[in-house]
């Protein structure tokens, strides 16, 4: 091949890079949801839970002490205690309107946010003690929560530990001082390197850090370092995020300087430079952008074929059903998706009225479901066989759109079977919106590709 027809697959890869397509934690994805789920279709479809289901719980905590700028989670700056204790008296109370599950065994459990650390051990211990009333607990296989490295004490470490916390990932973004400025987050590395000790201490062993790259001012040498101290703390597991500039979304990004975002060819390197070091210290990568060592069972899953994929990213989760408990929090059934009120006072409103704050979702259909499955199998394994999903006639359209990918060497394809290459890792979401029938009706607007 001449070094004309090198520089055009170059360029169609930068090309790709730059689109805007969804980062696949759900099919369909949540812009998609609408408001024909209502609270009623919620509880009818909870009431056709079959008794002893497994239940995943997610409890989302939409309050941090200050913004970071890079944020795109829904969360908002608090001061006061006042707004916290309201809002924990709320989860509560949401949690008590899930009487049709009691007894249903709690499999997994997830803390998220914002930074959930800011109820402080008093409702930690309430929460838990609630959930303990009405749930079977005897088979929780992983009891998780995202942490701030910056807001976390010995004392709530212990609490952490008591309620039966098993697994911590902690937030890092970039170790760089300059790019900690440039984002709003001022953590010096001591500080990640401290709270992973207390974590280990108190009996939490399993730690996960997240990271992130594409961030303004950041640069390879950044990543490269940041990757380094990463794996010197020794986590089971590493996620690396790319930066999602959603300014129209995420009015807070928009004090970001846009001039000092790194391009698509850069980020492309820099989450190579990071993949590359991960390797080095012995994780091996899992999907799209986690990494892990070979005895996690992240690791383990993602070999046996058993590797899930939802809103917390990639995960060993196979439970009938997610729960999602508080503001913006985004649930699953059998029937389909539903999604909490994403601001608090709306939230509060419902659940202050005796009503869940269910404000949009999604039914299901046949071809949503086999989809879904395309794409988590596309996600997870980075290899997918038609033939399990009816065959290469049923998807001659996708099948089309994937020689594209084929032809500048990101996948490869043979019969019925697609496989990423390790040059089209980075682009597996292209190659999974192949399969996505809402994405082109509606042309929502996503974060970049890569």
């Amino acid at each position: 091949m001449g070094a004309a027809a090198d520089s055009g697959i170059l360029g169609g890869a930068l090309a790709l890079a730059e689109r805007n397509v969804p980062r696949y934690t759900s099919y369909p994805s949540a812009p998609h949801f609408t408001s024909a789920v209502t609270p009623e279709v919620y509880r009818a479809w909870l009431d056709e839970l079959p008794q002893g289901a497994r239940i995943s719980l997610y409890i989302h905590v939409p309050f941090c002490t200050e913004l970071c700028l890079y944020c795109g989670c829904n969360t908002r700056a608090v001061r006061r205690r006042g707004p916290v204790d309201a809002y924990a008296e709320q989860l509560i109370a949401e949690i008590k309107m899930l009487e049709s599950l009691n007894g249903a065994r709690l499999t997994h459990l997830h803390w998220g946010g914002g930074t959930p650390s800011i109820l402080g051990p008093r409702w930690f211990e309430t929460i838990a003690a609630q959930l303990a009333t009405q749930f079977d607990l005897s088979e929780l296989k992983e009891h998780a929560i995202e942490l701030d490295p910056r807001r976390l004490d010995r004392p709530l470490t212990a609490t952490l530990k008591a309620i039966g916390v098993n697994r911590a990932s902690l937030g890092l973004q970039d170790a760089s001082p300059h790019v900690q400025h440039a984002i709003g987050r001022i953590q010096p590395f001591e500080d990640t390197e401290r709270v992973a000790g207390w974590l280990r201490d108190a009996g939490i062993d399993n730690l996960n850090l997240d990271l992130m790259y594409g961030l303004p001012t950041q640069s390879v040498a950044d990543v490269a370092r940041t990757a380094e101290l990463a794996c010197s703390l020794r986590p089971q597991r590493l996620a690396l995020f790319g930066y999602a500039h959603v300014p129209w979304f995420k009015t807070h990004q928009r004090l970001i300087d846009t001039a000092a975002l790194p391009g698509a060819s850069e980020r492309l390197e820099q989450a190579a430079v990071a993949a590359e070091t991960f390797a080095g210290f012995g994780y091996q990568a899992i999907g799209l952008d986690h990494f892990a060592l070979p005895d996690d069972e992240l690791s383990m899953a993602a070999r046996e074929g058993r590797l899930h994929r939802n809103f917390q990213g990639y995960t060993t989760d196979d439970a009938d059903a997610l729960i999602g408990v508080g503001a913006s929090s985004i649930g699953k059934l059998p029937q389909g998706f539903i999604q909490n009120a994403p601001d608090t006072a709306g939230y509060a409103r419902n659940i202050a009225a005796g009503r869940f704050a269910t404000v949009k979702g999604l039914a299901l259909t046949d071809d949503d479901r086999l989809r879904a499955s395309i794409i988590e199998r596309l996600m997870c394994d980075l290899v997918l066989d038609l033939d399990r999903f009816g065959g290469v006639a049923a998807f001659a359209r996708e099948y089309e759109e994937l020689q594209s990918l084929a032809r500048q060497g990101l996948v490869t394809i043979d019969g019925a079977r697609i496989a990423v290459t390790a040059a089209g890792r980075p682009y597996v979401r292209i190659a999974a919106a192949a399969f996505d029938t809402y994405l082109a009706a509606a042309q929502k607007r996503h974060s970049v590709a890569v």
